[in-house]
């Protein structure tokens, strides 16, 4: 679907909205306000900022509107706009966190809105370009940085406990479960799930959405985050969202690859292989097309 909209300069333009995340939209009915409202907020946006949109990206948002931008300087930003998502909630606060530490800079923000102006990542390829062996040790380097982000002037306490967003999933899964191959398994990883959610000293901010796709390649660091969903949790289940990428890997030696990626981020391989179990046998899924999961759950089994 399509609108128009005015840039910073009152020229008009086409405002292109993805199907995928039209679709999305219309499943919630705060997601269906927020859709019909995109057009006038951009048209706000780009006067208010002083934009101009630039050539679109050649991928499009599912859960969210970006677009590349140029600023009156002349230099190249991102806008993005999320649609109302419980996990994305705190985006804004968490770029605000991290400061460019290994993840993308927010240059403007409208916290009424959520809505972001942010660096642009150049050339901006995707960490999925390279072998997903390589895939593991940037990904880890990435997470030891952000979990060191422990000086930056937002405590870490004002951010929601990973068990919140886990109790939300189980919530899912239990309404699913006639979808799962092996319920009896399910029901045990959900119960060990909560156990491991459960707060500690330790805790760091996660980003709890990194995988190579979240990635980018950026002149300002070899490699940038984006889109994180923070929440303060162990920093183990940071890397579970990456080994569920690799799921052929994963399937093919479960044991071997979660061992490798604990290694590389200096981290417990048992409580990831327990965290990569819960996962594989308890992720909310509308449908299991083949026991891949199952079976990889059963190879981690406890």
């Amino acid at each position: 679907m399509s609108s128009e909209t005015a840039q910073g300069d009152g020229t008009i333009c086409a405002l292109v909205i993805s199907a995928q995340l039209a679709a999305n939209c219309l499943k919630a009915p705060a997601r269906k306000l927020w859709l019909e409202s995109l057009p006038a907020l951009v048209d706000k946006l780009l006067r208010e900022w002083c934009l101009r949109l630039d050539e679109p990206f050649d991928h499009e948002g599912t859960a969210s509107w970006i677009s590349p931008v140029l600023r009156s300087d002349g230099t190249q930003a991102v806008l993005k706009l999320a649609m109302p998502h419980m996990e994305g909630i705190d985006e804004i606060k968490g770029l605000r966190y991290w400061c460019g530490t290994s993840m993308v800079e927010l240059l403007e923000a409208d916290d009424e809105s959520g809505a972001m102006l942010l660096e642009r990542c150049l050339p901006g390829t995707t960490l999925g370009s390279q072998p997903e062996w390589e895939q593991d040790k940037v990904v880890a380097n990435v997470l030891k940085c952000l979990w060191k982000a422990t000086d930056n002037k937002v405590d870490p306490l004002d951010f929601r406990p990973l068990s919140q967003m886990i109790e939300l999933w189980s919530r899912e899964s239990v309404a699913q479960r006639q979808f799962c191959p092996d319920e009896g398994l399910g029901t045990a990883a959900l119960g060990i799930m909560r156990e491991l959610a459960q707060p500690t000293p330790a805790d760091v901010v996660l980003s709890t959405d990194l995988h190579a796709g979240n990635i980018l390649r950026s002149a300002r660091e070899p490699w940038l985050a984006i889109d994180p969903k923070p929440f303060v949790g162990d920093r183990t289940y940071d890397l579970v969202q990456h080994l569920m990428n690799c799921e052929t890997r994963l399937y093919q030696d479960p044991v071997a690859v979660i061992e490798r990626v604990a290694d590389s981020a200096e981290v417990d391989a048992e409580r990831l292989k327990l965290w990569t179990f819960c996962r594989a046998a308890a992720d909310p899924r509308d449908e299991w097309t083949d026991n891949a999961w199952i079976e990889i759950a059963n190879a981690l089994s406890p």
